[in-house]
């Protein structure tokens, strides 16, 4: 049966050597791997794994199709319902979502969904770039033999598509009425290219609107560029042919555009001819404790730290964008960020200490990333909380002052309250603090945008839908919900677009 056979394992760099590099951690599935991991599902009458995707990912369609070895009939089901299954495979914390709502979980081990899914972006993104497979009847990316010609040779080239006059189609075709002539299509402006605004430009540009995403950064790709080191999400070779994958439905991106500064979302509808606008800035506002000798010399905040290295690529010496990695280097909180930030100070040559209040139990990181980290070699203190940044005497970090904690009675998370211990003060000998304590949105459009609502929180004031309270002006992902996932931003994302045209067809 299928369910006894073992998950199969994902092969991974030897810890003492990816400690020092940035290459991908985990190699991924073989076609063979994968087909044998796709053997396992049990194709439950009522899969549970699809209620609990954010998007509802019809998984035991695709994983079906993986099994039978139709790898592009497996991206077509992914294609309904995910625009980004290579980056939502490796990222995405399928342990709290699909694959822990998998029924093999619950005296086993759950289907790898998330590997599988990484597999299937993979593989098809492999042969976009390589073959440039054709479109065919069936399917994006088609199957079957090769195709050749009347004497039985392998035809190489394809050719271009055609209108019925013959003339070249060069492109996404733009609209027209019932007698042929071109209509001017309807113009939305997507602010901010992470997972949130690809997901809601792809949608519309498959609706046929006129879509433009602007970028405050000079590269897209918004926090899965500068947010995820190289080692977790490989920029190349996954965030880049996503990326490409999206103009090429005919969506512009213009980059080193601060909405709120180098023009205002009213100068876009009002002057520019945006009828609709989606908000998908995320959260990059970074938060401190607000303790003592924060303002020294060395201490970071993990996103100024991350960007600087993914965005900045201060890792390679090819680059002339430096930063202080520091020789002993603690890092402060529990989540994934600050497993990134302490896992790209380790591999710049640092000791590494994660400083966390709570135990290991609670630590909010994902668990595969939490045993990535202590394979390399992180320094847990946990049940630890710092007090006081120290200095030395030109004003540049020399220690982390600290206190004990233990666990007292659960807070409004469920999570129990961490609790000074008196008189347990210690130092950590350390040259570098990275904050890594969660983010908030930036607050500019909002301050420049007349009628959008906050919450007290600072996130955009949005429905289900991406509604916020002034019409025509939709928002989601980060930006509304706080620092989350990217499968609940790109979900948002995909709301607002049905939003977006629901309200653009009824204005």
């Amino acid at each position: 049966m299928a369910n006894r056979i073992p998950r199969v394992p994902v092969r991974e760099q030897d810890p003492k050597v990816r400690a020092t590099n940035f290459e991908e951690v985990c190699y991924g599935y073989s076609r063979e791997e994968a087909m044998l991991e796709a053997s396992r599902c049990l194709h439950c009458k009522n899969p549970r794994c699809v209620g609990a995707c954010p998007v509802n990912i019809q998984i035991p369609d695709f994983i079906e199709r993986i099994a039978q070895g139709d790898i592009p009939g497996a991206a077509e089901v992914i294609a309904r319902d995910s625009s980004l299954p290579a980056v939502c495979g490796r990222v995405c914390p399928q342990e709290t979502q699909c694959e822990g709502s998998c029924i093999l979980g619950v005296k086993g081990e759950a289907v790898a969904i998330g590997k599988l899914e990484r597999f299937v972006g993979d593989e098809i993104a492999d042969r976009s770039l390589g073959e440039q497979r054709p479109e065919v009847a069936g399917g994006r990316y088609g199957g079957g033999a090769p195709i050749k010609d009347a004497n039985g040779a392998a035809v190489t080239g394809v050719e271009p598509p055609s209108k019925a006059n013959g003339a070249a189609v060069t492109g996404v075709e733009p609209p027209s009425d019932a007698n042929g002539a071109a209509v001017t299509a309807t113009r939305v402006a997507i602010i901010g290219s992470g997972p949130a605004g690809l997901a809601c430009a792809s949608d519309l540009a498959k609706m046929g609107y006129d879509v433009t995403i602007f970028e405050a950064l000079h590269k897209a790709g918004g926090v899965l560029e500068y947010g995820i080191p190289e080692f977790r999400l490989p920029k190349d070779k996954v965030l880049k042919p996503a990326i490409e994958s999206v103009k090429a439905l005919g969506v512009k991106i213009e980059t080193n555009v601060i909405v709120g500064r180098t023009v205002t979302i009213d100068q876009l509808m009002d002057d520019e001819g945006f009828k609709a606008v989606f908000i998908g800035t995320g959260a990059g506002l970074p938060k401190f404790m607000g303790i003592p000798g924060e303002n020294y010399n060395g201490v970071f905040s993990a996103n100024e730290f991350l960007t600087r290295n993914n965005l900045m690529k201060a890792y390679r010496s090819d680059y002339m964008t430096p930063i202080h990695a520091g020789r002993k280097v603690c890092v402060v909180g529990g989540g994934n960020v600050a497993m990134d930030a302490a896992r790209t100070a380790l591999r710049l040559g640092a000791e590494v200490h994660i400083v966390y209040r709570r135990t290991e139990t609670e630590l909010p990181a994902r668990r595969e990333e939490v045993h990535h980290a202590k394979e390399e070699g992180i320094i847990f203190d946990l049940l630890t909380n710092p007090v006081e940044v120290l200095p030395d005497d030109k004003g540049w970090v020399r220690a982390l002052k600290c206190v004990r904690m233990e666990l007292g009675e659960p807070d409004e998370s469920g999570r129990r309250s961490p609790v000074a211990i008196p008189g347990s003060e210690f130092e950590i000998d350390a040259d570098t603090v990275i904050m890594a304590l969660g983010t908030s949105p930036n607050p500019l459009i909002a301050k420049t945008t007349a009628g959008l609502e906050t919450t007290r929180r600072g996130c955009l004031s949005a429905g289900p839908d991406g509604a916020t309270t002034r019409p025509g002006i939709f928002a989601g992902g980060d930006a509304v919900t706080g620092a989350a996932t990217v499968i609940l931003a790109m979900g948002a994302g995909r709301a607002a677009a049905k939003a977006i045209d629901e309200y653009l067809k009824n204005s």
